[in-house]
């Protein structure tokens, strides 16, 4: 094993639990940055009355992931990952690039000029997200080549066609033909709890039109216009921004020209530029994206739309490849701080992405390169991956508590569930975070089940460099990989009205899981 437990549990006047910091070399190694003597440990001490009025707290961070493009769904290791963060996160829907693009064969001309559609690889696509449970959010991109205005091209490994179209006349056809197609395999009642997103990122390289902005507002009105004359049950929207741009003016855009519009979707990662918020000075990773879906809401509250669901459609703590925070531990407090400041003022964020089956850059050519998936090649699960199984645990009401560190829950059957964290810069600097948990409504004695992801435990990143980090590790390597990227099991203690606290103790970047069954 790459990774040895160092959980304790003792008695004194209440159970406590301690996580040592610390750890093997290999640990030290995965972290962010090599850790530094520790510094003492930050105390903090959170009230948490089980009986206390509670609010909605709907799982909005886990019900929709990105992932590699279109065609690659077709691929063994694609749903193979697909599987298993479903399995673990029970997510709903799934959105890609490129349906459009010409691995999946939609559009071809005849000699006289009229378009030909062929749906083999599309229908091979959603027939093998629906038999996992996954609907697909679609985003309709890019250009096919035939309908292209010009041969501008993105930068991706596949490089898609990214010009307007040539003819309005063929797009609005292409995508009448699409839906009806849809609806005609799938059923109506099906294809609409689908959602349509019209293009991705057209405020930056991903579109050609001149100007940006009106073009790409003449290419979301013929599309939403298209899609609602086959149904007007279709939902419909956009403008998939990055950096949570041009909502406002989009939403006023569809209000003043009665364009259909059923929800606003905008992307934002962790270290995009301030200018996202409208600062000028540096942000904190740990709480940008929190802020761009802030503004957001304000965006829309204050629009001729009020009522908008807000999807963000694409977020990470970072939009390039970066080990020390992708494939590493901090995801872990980064991701529970993320879904704590953004609860309540989003109805999905989608999370990019959910695999490393992706080929934006090129072919993979090494396991941990900073990819955005939750699981590396090889379906070796990532911290990340880990990090979402623990929060999945988490229930549907959210309990009171004042913490910038904490989330306290209730499920349907009153069941508890707690998420604790010692969030730490990327660039190291972290200190242990001693928590104590004060317990008041408990009616009785209880059982707690602790669980713990930091960098001694679910850290595959910490295994890989012990092994020297090979590029393309053998079977075997794979399989210990898979192994010491496993959580411990859950550690017992138990709670009671005569002993209602439990300690804590934290290592940077590690996130806890704390249940109480009822």
């Amino acid at each position: 094993m790459y990774m040895q437990r160092s959980l304790a549990i003792s008695c004194v006047g209440a159970f406590a639990f301690a996580l040592a910091p610390g750890g093997s070399a290999a640990a030290r190694r995965a972290s962010p940055r090599p850790l530094r003597p520790p510094a003492p440990a930050a105390r903090t001490l959170l009230r948490i009355n089980l009986n206390a009025p509670t609010r909605p707290f709907p799982h909005f961070w886990e019900r929709m992931f990105g992932s590699g493009r279109a065609i690659l769904a077709l691929r063994a290791s694609y749903r193979r990952d697909l599987a298993a963060v479903r399995r673990a996160t029970g997510f709903r829907y799934i959105r890609f690039h490129g349906i459009f693009d010409r691995g999946v064969g939609i559009v071809h001309l005849a000699p006289n000029g009229q378009a030909v559609y062929n749906w083999s690889y599309l229908d091979q696509i959603y027939d093998g997200l629906l038999a996992q449970g996954v609907r697909p959010y679609v985003e309709l991109s890019f250009m096919p080549r035939q309908l292209a205005a010009n041969p501008a091209r993105q930068g991706f490994w596949y490089h898609p066609f990214i010009a307007p179209p040539k003819s309005y006349t063929q797009w609005s056809a292409l995508i009448r033909h699409f839906a009806r197609h849809l609806i005609a395999r799938y059923g109506l009642a099906e294809v609409s709890r689908w959602y349509f997103e019209v293009w991705n990122e057209p405020n930056i390289g991903f579109w050609a039109g001149v100007p940006k902005q009106a073009t790409y507002f003449q290419l979301y009105d013929a599309t939403a216009r298209a899609l609602k004359s086959v149904s007007p049950r279709l939902r419909v929207g956009g403008p998939s921004t990055a950096q949570a741009a041009w909502v406002p003016a989009f939403i006023a855009h569809c209000a003043k020209n009665h364009v259909p519009l059923d929800f606003v979707s905008t992307h934002v990662y962790g270290n995009d530029s301030p200018r996202v918020i409208g600062a000028h000075h540096a942000v904190s990773r740990r709480v940008l994206v929190a802020l761009a879906v802030a503004k957001v809401y304000r965006q829309v509250k204050a629009s001729p739309r009020p009522h908008l669901p807000i999807i963000f459609s694409e977020y990470n703590a970072s939009y390039s490849n970066q080990v020390p925070v992708t494939d590493s531990p901090y995801m872990g407090p980064w991701l529970a701080n993320t879904i704590r400041l953004c609860a309540g003022k989003v109805s999905i964020m989608s999370y990019w992405a959910f695999s490393d089956v992706f080929e934006e850059g090129g072919v993979i050519h090494t396991p941990f390169y900073g990819g955005f998936g939750l699981l590396a090649e090889d379906h070796i699960p990532k911290p990340a991956f880990n990090a979402f199984r623990l929060l999945h645990e988490l229930g549907t009401r959210r309990l009171p508590l004042a913490s910038d560190a904490a989330l306290a829950t209730l499920d349907a059957a009153g069941n508890a569930a707690l998420a604790l964290w010692n969030y730490a810069p990327v660039a190291g600097g972290g200190a242990p975070r001693r928590f104590t948990l004060a317990f008041s409504g408990l009616g009785r004695g209880r059982r707690v089940y602790i669980q713990v992801l930091d960098p001694r435990h679910g850290n595959a990143l910490a295994a890989w460099r012990a092994m020297g980090s090979p590029a393309f590790p053998s079977r075997r390597q794979v399989r210990a990989l898979r192994r010491a990227a496993r959580l411990p099991q859950p550690r017992l203690a138990y709670v009671s009205p005569a002993h209602p606290r439990l300690r804590l103790t934290l290592a940077p970047y590690a996130l806890a899981l704390v249940r109480l069954p009822r």
